[in-house]
């Protein structure tokens, strides 16, 4: 764990008051659904928590974080100030000093209430509290104990983790990292997006072309290629010593590295001529061969299971998707559609498939349910849309487009929401990958 990580100190409140499930049961968003309901929310500006005085800088930051992080959130909606009727104030931060009358009124199902209480040798204290207005129920509650400022973008982050996993039993969006190559200067090296801070970290520097990074299920690892002196290498970064290995491996080839759930690493090269697809084992030497024939096959992509495998073949012809069941050594074409289906990305409870199709109207991203066979466009354009990445929690889909002239990365769901431009900064932005970040 990060020292960043570690450094906060979080005060776990037992404020989970009254009939606490119920409350719960009113406002659980079934956010795998398409057409989900949306909730209203009102974020109420900070305050202290004894009621004197203003809040400071820090708590208005912090209610500046927690609006950006659920504004990522399509089933959430944040009703304006000027929209509340009889106006927004709140006497305190408890139940008893929230009208919760005009809210209801005013079609808000949720309040979240901010409390500061400054602390000597520390930056602070806080309290966050969501209510629902129709029952006028707490259902959730959490206090930190703030150190530093840099620490403020991971209590909003916690407690956005929190109020998701209350209202959709998910929350692994806001406890997860995207990794992405990004190209400066001739350059392509790894970088990652910190979780809504718009913080990215550079985590290579090979004076090369990086490519395909692929996190490890465990979040500790990250496998990739890249070119240097015209010779395709395997890299490997560790976060805990943030060191990079490099590995040349048999054949011209190597390229779409990813990770299965038993920490193995999965690769297309080619040590016979043609490239198929290989288990390495733990000491990153050849294993066996998980699929192979005459046509290309590449980019796998596993279920957290370890029992299904999707990759890319050219043995009919066009690439096509396909699905390798492991237990049975099965492979089973999934794509019928199209010519050139690639870049697959299975969801780790192993139902979906998203991938990238070429159109009439160029690359657009498809979802593909395998239980049943059928397919939704979730993307739309303009441009290229490619590289799909499902998110930990199975809901959330990253990609990338040039539909603002460059290539960045872009956020939607599973069922299709309006696509959301990812802070990446200078530079093209592609090939993003999830991991978990706690």
């Amino acid at each position: 764990m990060s020292k960043f990580m570690t450094s906060i100190i979080l005060l776990i409140v037992g404020m989970f008051l009254f009939n606490q499930v119920q409350a719960r049961e009113a406002l659980v968003v079934d956010i795998y659904g398409p057409g989900q309901e949306k909730l209203n929310v009102f974020l109420a500006d900070p305050m202290m928590k004894e009621g004197n005085g203003t809040a400071p800088a820090p708590a208005f930051k912090i209610h500046e974080l927690i609006k950006n992080n659920l504004s990522f959130l399509p089933f959430l909606h944040q009703i304006k100030s000027q929209d509340i009727l009889g106006g927004e104030q709140i006497a305190g931060i408890h139940a008893r000093d929230i009208d919760f009358k005009k809210f209801r009124l005013s079609k808000v199902d949720l309040v979240v209430t901010i409390g500061w209480e400054d602390k000597p040798g520390i930056l602070g204290s806080l309290e966050i509290r969501a209510f629902e207005v129709f029952s006028r129920k707490l259902i959730l509650g959490k206090g930190y104990v703030v150190e530093t400022k840099e620490q403020l973008p991971l209590v909003a982050k916690r407690f956005c983790a929190e109020l998701m996993r209350v209202l959709t039993g998910k929350d692994r969006f806001f406890r997860s990292v995207l990794a992405f190559v990004r190209k400066q200067k001739g350059k392509k090296e790894i970088c990652l997006l910190i979780p809504f801070s718009g913080e990215v970290r550079q985590i290579t520097n090979l004076d090369g072309l990086v490519m395909s990074p692929a996190w490890s299920f465990d979040g500790q690892k990250i496998v990739f290629t890249y070119l240097k002196n015209n010779r395709h290498f395997l890299g490997l970064w560790d976060r805990q010593t943030g060191q990079v290995k490099g590995r040349k491996l048999p054949g011209n080839t190597c390229i779409s590295p990813v990770f299965t759930p038993g920490q193995r690493i999965a690769v297309s090269i080619d040590p016979e001529g043609n490239t198929d697809i290989y288990l390495l084992d733990k000491n990153l030497n050849l294993d066996r061969a998980l699929v192979k024939n005459w046509g290309i096959d590449i980019s796998p992509s596993f279920d957290s299971s370890g029992k299904k495998m999707v990759f890319v073949s050219s043995r009919l012809g066009n690439p096509h998707i396909f699905l390798l069941h492991l237990p049975e050594n099965r492979v089973e074409r999934v794509t019928y559609e199209g010519k050139y289906n690639t870049s697959p990305s299975i969801s780790p409870d192993g139902n979906l498939v998203a991938f990238s199709r070429l159109t009439a109207e160029g690359h657009r991203i498809f979802v593909l349910d395998l239980r049943t066979g059928t397919e939704k466009q979730i993307s739309f354009g303009p441009g290229n849309d490619e590289d799909p990445s499902f998110g930990p929690d199975g809901y959330f889909i990253a990609f990338t487009s040039n539909r603002s002239g460059q290539y960045k990365l872009y956020l939607t769901t599973r069922n299709g929401e309006k696509a959301r431009l990812l802070p990446t900064g200078q530079g093209e932005a592609t090939a993003p990958s999830w991991g978990i970040w706690e």
